[in-house]
């Protein structure tokens, strides 16, 4: 039972370094350049001295100047209203401001109120209690 396994191993391993075959070294490849070190040298000066052609932008002009026939004093003015109007970008900018409500309860007993929850030992355990009219199992599933 051991012997199909080694042999099964063995005719794998055969095939792999089979198939494993390295590429040839085909050594230093030769020279083939007409130029002189000269003229490379003269080259290399050139473009040491010329715009690099990788820089971001390369080849997209500086456009010309564009003289303005707006007066200024009047530009500063439309700035200044356009920087105190509202921003009309914001969230709900057309949605306008809604009317200040009112409210109908006195302060005092507001106040009085707070001050008694804050104060009582267990403010919410009034929640947890079953009212007269419910039972227990009415209570858990609240």
């Amino acid at each position: 039972m051991k012997a199909p396994k080694i042999l099964t191993i063995a005719a794998l391993c055969l095939l792999a370094a089979a198939g494993a075959q390295a590429e040839d070294y085909d050594g230093v490849h030769p020279l083939t350049t007409v130029n002189s070190r000269a003229a490379v040298r003269a080259e290399a000066v050139v473009a040491a001295h010329s715009a690099d052609p990788y820089a971001d932008g390369y080849g997209a002009d500086v456009p010309a100047t564009v003289v303005s026939t707006a007066n200024p004093a009047v530009v500063h003015e439309e700035a200044v209203v356009a920087a105190h109007s509202p921003d009309p970008y914001a969230e709900g900018y057309d949605a306008g401001v809604p009317a200040v409500i009112a409210s109908t309860t006195d302060r005092a007993t507001v106040h009085a109120q707070a001050v008694a929850v804050a104060h009582h030992p267990d403010p919410f355990w009034a929640l947890w209690q079953p009212s007269s009219g419910e039972s227990n199992s009415q209570t858990a599933m609240r």
